[in-house]
């Protein structure tokens, strides 16, 4: 595995100067090989969810760089793809990169509910029986993958859904 550096956002000081930037290792993926954060050794990019209702997003990996964004949503999944020290670049559904402290991170993963009204079956299989109907924009625990589908509770249903109806997992994650 190789490793090369990338340029993570200069902050200005208050007379527009720029304070420089920060350089980061972080691990390329070649093909079969996966990259590891430095700061973990977890896979990158990988998923996770937020911890608290409120999360401060910022432009750079520490408390001086400005709040990018306000997340006001506890387990709403969200994807690692890059780790400095105690801050990890987190991906969000829209694909808006931002910075927050591990701290705001949950290992629960999480599912959010994406495109129609999604069925939760009591199998993996869409001939199984339906459990609930989800809309999109509801959020729910992930609680295992079997590659193309995830056993999903969504507001104290259980059940399972394909891959395809969420944001939080990948095609091809088996997990328990």
């Amino acid at each position: 595995m190789t490793t090369g550096p990338v340029q993570a956002p200069a902050q200005a000081n208050d007379d527009g100067q720029s304070r420089g930037t920060i350089w980061l290792e972080v691990a390329q993926i070649s093909q079969g090989q996966v990259a590891l954060g430095q700061q973990t050794g977890l896979p990158l990019p990988r998923f996770a969810s937020l911890r608290p209702e409120r999360v401060n997003a910022r432009t750079g990996p520490g408390l001086s760089y400005p709040i990018d964004w306000i997340y006001q949503r506890a387990g709403l999944p969200v994807e690692i793809t890059a780790e400095y020290d105690t801050w990890r670049r987190i991906r969000d559904v829209d694909g808006t990169e931002t910075w927050v402290h591990q701290s705001m991170l949950s290992g629960q993963r999480g599912a959010l509910v994406m495109g129609d009204i999604a069925t939760l079956y009591a199998a993996p299989d869409p001939e199984a029986s339906p459990v609930a109907r989800v809309e999109p924009g509801v959020v729910g625990q992930i609680r295992a993958c079997d590659g193309s589908w995830c056993e999903v509770d969504v507001e104290g249903n259980a059940g399972w859904l394909p891959i395809a109806a969420f944001f939080g997992a990948k095609p091809g994650e088996d997990f328990r």
